[in-house]
Formats: C-alpha cells, structure tokens, sequence
C-alpha cells in the first residue's frame, strides 16, 4: 500500500459561497491535523428530466461552471497558502446523489458540508439533502453551521484558528453510540482533545403506584451507569485520551445543547441511530433543534471507517477492546 492510499481522505462538498466558509476553514483544520487527502467539490444543480442541451439551460449550466471554476480556483489558492494540496471535481445533478457518488468514487472517510448555501446544498443539515447524505453515507459526515458570513478571508489568521479540543460524545451504550465513541477516539487521537461523555436519565413517569421502589430502582440504575461510564473513562486514559463523564437527566436535544454550550465543546460527535430518547436523533426534533442550535461542529457516525492497523478502545456487543 502506498503512502497516499494510507492517508485518511476527506472530502469536502461546498457551493463556494461565503456561507461555506466555516466547512472550508474546519476541512482544512483536519486535512492539516489528520495528515489527510482533501477533495473539495461542487455541485451544479441541475433537476433530473431536463434537457442539458436545451439552449436555455445550456446558457445556465455554462454560467454555474464558470463560477464554479473561478471558485475552486481561488479556494486552491486559499489551500496552498496554508500549504494543503487540493483536488478538485465538478458534479452537476442532484446535490446530495452527487456526494454521496463522490464520497463513494473517492472512497472517502469523512465527508465534511456546510449547513447552509445558495444551492442545492442551502438546508443540507435541516432538511432531505442532509438525510439522503446522513442515512446512506458511507462514512462519518461533519456538519458546519454558520450563522452569517465573516468579513473576513480564509487564508487569514482567524480563520486559520479551528480549534479542537473538546468533543462531546453522548452516549445510551448502544453499539452506535459505543461505534460514534470509538470513532471519536480517533479525532481526538488525532487532535490532541480531551473527550467529555454524556449520558442523558430521560425523565420518567410514574403513575399512582409510584413508592420508594422507584426510586431504589432509579438510583440503582444511576449506580450501574455510572459504573459503566468510569470503566469507558478508563478505556479512553488507556488510550492515551484525557476524558471525563457527565450524568445528567432531561431531555436529549436540551441536555445536549446545554453540556456542548456549558463546556463548551469543539466538536458534538453522535452515532445516527441508538435506543430510547436518542433513536431518531437525526431524523426527527432532536436533530433539528441540534444542527440549528449548537454552536459547534457535529459529526454524525452512520459508517464509522477505521484504517486496517487500528486497534478498538471501545468494546461493543461480542467485540472485546484491543489494547496492547
């Protein structure tokens, strides 16, 4: 295997606006830390069923090219200043088929998108295009929010400040989440950062019967958690990661909001799918009220890839860990 086959690859999908500037600056920050490959790419939208020949819509996909290559020029630009090699690639069709064929093609092993734009990639973290990406990725994808646009340049001394370290990982133990910790593990490897675990007790219900049972019950529970999240601390010290938990009840989408903004975190990185309150935090409220509010980066983990030679920290279900 070759050096550059070894190299993690990122890709990065951006329309060039001044709204993907926040991507651009966080792909950068993690090509240059990871060591990585980085292919930055941009989608001309263009809807199925019509016909590209059609003098009209040649006219438009001629003036989209034009600003799109004008744009992946300046951003090589940008990139070399900080001493990043680029490759580029142009798609025109569907934005989020376009990825996903380019994630696939690239065999990439992050995907990195900005939640807002001018085209087709404008509700990529609140709406289908980031569903379509996020459910059949076939890597961890890292959504960028920006609020509004800096008057500011990439290359510029601001911008060249990403900083990562502190990632937030909530947890429930299932194998999705345990998968999104394990990943975790390996950005903060990679950065330096510390880990901070949360585990959220959902409020419960209790009915006329409700006695001291249930709440023997409960702290009993809270015991056994608490147990399990020591032990997955211990696991991260081992690994050479500073990390520490926290235990608090409430609702998902506000107990997460709150422990990355009280922290804060760099980064909130989420498996897709896991059980009871955090089942469907990607695809339903709780997502939404995440990607909209956070003030950091969050990186979903669907299809964590890992290169051959790592060596698991975190167990899952009839997987032990693997350290030396």
């Amino acid at each position: 295997m070759s050096e550059a086959s070894a190299r993690p690859r990122i890709l990065l999908a951006t329309d060039l606006s001044r709204w993907a500037e926040g991507a651009e600056a966080q792909a950068y920050a993690l090509a240059s830390s990871w060591g990585a490959t980085l292919t930055v790419m941009s989608v001309l939208e263009f809807p199925p069923g019509l016909n590209p020949e059609y003098p009209v819509n040649r006219l438009y996909l001629g003036e989209l090219m034009k600003q799109a290559t004008k744009g992946l020029v300046d951003l090589k630009a940008r990139a070399s200043n900080r001493g990043i090699s680029v490759h580029t690639r142009i798609a025109t069709g569907i934005p989020s088929e376009e990825v996903l064929v380019a994630a696939e093609a690239e065999d990439a092993d992050l995907i990195v998108v900005g939640t807002r734009g001018r085209t087709g990639l404008e509700h990529v973290a609140l709406g289908s295009t980031a569903e379509r990406i996020i459910r059949t990725a076939p890597c961890p994808v890292l959504a960028v929010r920006s609020e509004k646009p800096e008057p500011v340049v990439i290359g510029s001394v601001s911008h060249g400040s990403v900083s990562l370290e502190r990632i937030l990982v909530p947890i429930d133990f299932s194998d999705c989440s345990l998968d999104a910790l394990e990943y975790a593990v390996v950005v903060a490897q990679r950065a330096k950062a510390s880990i901070k675990l949360l585990h959220i007790l959902e409020p419960v219900s209790y009915g006329l019967d409700f006695a001291l049972l249930h709440v023997t019950k409960r702290e009993h529970m809270r015991e056994v958690i608490t147990e399990r999240l020591t032990g997955l601390v211990s696991a991260l010290t081992s690994a050479q990661v500073t990390a520490d938990f926290q235990l608090c009840g409430g609702l998902p989408g506000d107990s997460i909001l709150e422990a990355a903004k009280t922290q804060p975190a760099d980064l909130i990185v989420m498996g897709t799918h896991g059980r009871r309150g955090l089942s469907h935090v990607f695809f339903g409220s709780v997502a939404e009220s995440i990607l909209r509010k956070a003030r950091c980066p969050v990186l979903t983990v669907r299809s964590p890839k890992f290169h051959a030679s790592h060596r698991r920290v975190i167990p899952s279900a009839g997987i032990p860990p693997t350290n030396p």
